[in-house]
């Protein structure tokens, strides 16, 4: 099966019912499949052909799923960009890409040989000529072209091919989200040029409706939440640390609501635990990254008594955890022994894209080497505790940020936590805390804190508090290597 038929089939089914909506403009199934294809009429007319790779950023709109769908129909790789990253950014991409177009909202992207705008995608998907788009494609073909987030170094072009996107949708539907019902809403808070979009067409091939938020604001969701009576919605671990900051969250009825997915970095248990006490038993974390989109494990809302894990493996996905010292050998480790996260099945990339080192390196001996670093327990559950490249070594000891992020963001006054390190003579790298924060405190306060709660190999040597938010990706991940950066800029 590929878009064009899940598009077709869901058209067929459930005709004239809403498929999606911002609010203000709703479209049909019928309409939905309809207008794709004109828009991939559209674009093959304006000379773009099958193998093309056109650049898409766009706000959560129904242009940017029109879009979507469309590239992927006429064969045409979509190079997804997110709206808030930097120029910079954006035009790295289109230019390590080769994108020929772009579709945008008011920006001008370099590079491109042509530029659609949010009111020309609108336009085509409505004039474009009529009849089938469709181009007949491989499954081993790539469909779209992710960019990894960039966290600790420059963003790669990863390649996902059909066969990535049938796993995908099929391990939602069997096991992440399973029982979406004809009618059902599911809202799109994050954006969905990147993991929220990864639920609509498991939501569309079931007949449910795709809401649209154009931004997300923890008062203005909370409103959406109750207004469609949305039974899903997927939010990243920074919205849902938003949301138990709202002022109004114990006045909101949502007895609708099924799951709260989550997922794209990692979560603090308070967090979840926080959002368990207000939401109740929705919670439903999904982990993977851009070689295997979001479904290499997953926990259950009945599982999140297991704090810290990210689940165990979809049925169809192999997940180890090795020794990757020895690249040749990457011998399995024990139990509850620490080693970086392998995986393999059909969700896994084909590689990057003009990256034949990088690709050499990370998919090596069949299994793609994740980069993080975690641990299985003995009933199969990986527990993550960092990325192999923000792990610091204090002293012969190993420290992973993220034990200690976790830790201080349990201090009622702490928003955010990024824990990084410092070159040291005597140490070789000591253990410096940056944190965001919501309320006054002092470094004495947050030292004594983690006196008794961490080792004190692990503790902080240094606090710097901020009050601004701490930098993240486009996708709400932490950006850890600026923050280390910028603290080393500041010493002496």
């Amino acid at each position: 099966m590929f878009v064009q038929d899940l598009v077709r089939h869901a058209a067929l089914r459930y005709g004239d019912a809403p498929a999606l909506s911002d609010g203000e403009r709703t479209l049909s199934f019928v309409e939905f499949e309809q207008r794709t294809a004109r828009l991939g009429n559209a674009l093959l007319g304006l000379g773009l052909r099958p193998g093309d790779r056109v650049a898409s950023v766009l706000p959560n709109c129904i242009e940017e799923l029109l879009a979507y769908v469309a590239l992927s129909r006429t064969g045409l790789h979509r190079v997804g960009l997110n709206a808030r990253d930097t120029a910079d950014d954006h035009a790295f991409k289109v230019e390590d890409s080769g994108a020929r177009a772009s579709i945008t909202d008011g920006l001008t992207l370099p590079g491109v040989e042509f530029a659609l705008s949010r009111s020309d995608v609108e336009r085509l998907s409505q004039t474009g000529p009529d009849g089938p788009c469709d181009v007949p494609m491989d499954p081993k073909e790539v469909y779209r072209l992710a960019y990894t987030g960039g966290t600790t170094g420059r963003s790669k072009g990863v390649l996902l091919t059909l066969r990535t996107l049938q796993a995908q949708v099929s391990n939602y539907l069997l096991e992440h989200v399973p029982g979406i019902a004809r009618g059902d809403v599911m809202l799109h808070a994050a954006p969905v040029s990147h993991a929220s979009g990864s639920y609509f067409l498991p939501h569309l091939v079931r007949g449910a409706t795709s809401v649209l938020l154009p931004r997300f604001r923890a008062g203005e969701f909370l409103e959406w939440m109750e207004r469609t009576g949305a039974q899903r919605t997927f939010l990243v671990p920074t919205m849902m640390a938003t949301l138990l900051d709202e002022p109004n969250l114990a006045d909101v009825a949502l007895p609708r609501l099924k799951q709260i997915s989550y997922g794209a970095s990692p979560i603090a248990p308070s967090v979840a635990e926080g959002c368990e006490r207000v939401f109740g038993q929705v919670l439903a974390q999904t982990y993977g990254q851009a070689e295997a989109p979001m479904t290499i494990t997953h926990l259950r809302p009945e599982e999140h008594g297991r704090v810290g894990s990210a689940g165990r493996a979809y049925t169809m996905v192999a997940v180890r955890v090795v020794d990757s010292s020895d690249p040749a050998e990457d011998r399995d480790v024990a139990v509850g022994e620490t080693g970086e996260v392998v995986c393999r099945g059909a969700i896994v990339s084909s590689g990057y894209y003009n990256r034949p080192d990088a690709t050499a390196q990370t998919f090596r001996n069949g299994w793609l080497h994740t980069g993080d670093v975690g641990y299985l327990d003995e009933d199969g559950y990986l527990f993550l505790q960092d990325r192999q490249h923000d792990m610091i070594i204090s002293g012969g000891f190993n420290v992973y940020p993220r034990e200690v992020e976790d830790v201080l963001v349990t201090h009622p006054a702490v928003r955010e936590a990024a824990v990084v390190s410092v070159p040291d003579t005597r140490w070789g790298e000591i253990v410096h805390a940056v944190v965001s924060v919501r309320a006054a405190v002092t470094p004495d306060e947050l030292e004594e804190y983690m006196r008794d709660r961490v080792a004190g190999f692990k503790r902080p040597r240094a606090f710097h508090i901020r009050e601004q938010d701490l930098p993240k990706s486009g996708a709400g991940k932490l950006l850890r290597r600026t923050v280390r950066d910028e603290i080393r800029a500041e010493q002496p």
